[in-house]
Formats: C-alpha cells, structure tokens, sequence
C-alpha cells in the first residue's frame, strides 16, 4: 500500500475505484480527462474544464494523457486535503471569535458573551453544561482542540 491509500480509509478506495471503474468504458484500467469530469462530479466535485486538465497534468505520472487508478487516488487525496484546509480554516476563524482576548482560550465569560450576540440566552446552569462537555482537560476553559472536536461532532 503507497502513501495515498494510507491517507485513506478502505471505503474511500472502495467507492472511489466503484466510482473509476464506471467510467473506464474499455476496461483497459486508464480513463481520460474527458471521463475524469464526469467521474469527479459523481463525487460530489464540480471542476471546471481548465481545473481537470491541470489536475491530469499534474497526476498523469506516465505521460500517457490518461489517468490510471494509482494516478486517480493521487487526485483525490490532493483534492480532499485541499477541502480540508480550507475547512480547518474556516474553524479556526470561529475558534478566533469566540476568543476575544486572543488567549488561546474560550472561557466562560467569552462563551457567554458570543452567544448572547447570537441570540441564545442561556442559564448559568446550561452554560455550565456546555463548558463542560467541551472542556476535556478540566482546566474550565476551551482550547482550540476541544473547540474542534464539538464543532466537527
């Protein structure tokens, strides 16, 4: 097993080679750039036609012009790193509302603070619940970490 498949779970490769098979009409194991739009847009992807010509470019180890499993698995662990980050930092920014004094910290008083501005008003009870539930270590107050795990829960 390369690298690429390490990054993935076994029913990611179990869909993905479903998903390549599809579309490798001759059997012959390759699909083309023209097949690979179709394929990543049954994914869930929507590449533009200059994006799929640089992604086959930049995967297409053997020159051949056409896309191998191998080659296709490269792809799609690139493009799910990439969504990844742009996700992490999406958390990140929240995590960094939340903070307001920049602490590295969400205590309880921002906490509370940050959903009042959003409209939900909370006992201490409840906000105490919350904090709880988030604050893994026990140190009453949320690091980015703890913030993370809730939010992707």
């Amino acid at each position: 097993m390369d690298e690429v498949e390490q990054q993935l779970s076994k029913q990611q490769i179990e869909e993905f080679r479903e998903a390549f098979s599809l579309f490798d009409k001759d059997g012959d194991g390759t699909i083309t750039s023209k097949e690979l739009g179709t394929v990543m847009r049954s994914l869930g992807q929507s590449p533009s036609e200059e994006e799929l010509q640089e992604m086959v470019k930049e995967v297409d180890a053997d020159g051949s012009g056409a896309i191998d499993f191998q080659e296709f698995l490269t792809l799609l662990a690139r493009q799910m790193r990439e969504a990844n980050g742009a996700d992490e930092e999406e958390l990140r920014e929240a995590f960094r509302v939340f903070d307001q004094d920049q602490n590295g910290f969400i205590s309880r008083d921002e906490l509370r603070h940050v959903l009042q501005n959003l409209g939900e008003r909370l006992s201490d009870d409840e906000l105490a619940e919350m904090l709880r539930e988030a604050d893994v270590d026990g140190d009453g107050q949320i690091n980015y970490t703890e913030f993370a795990k809730v939010m992707l829960a």
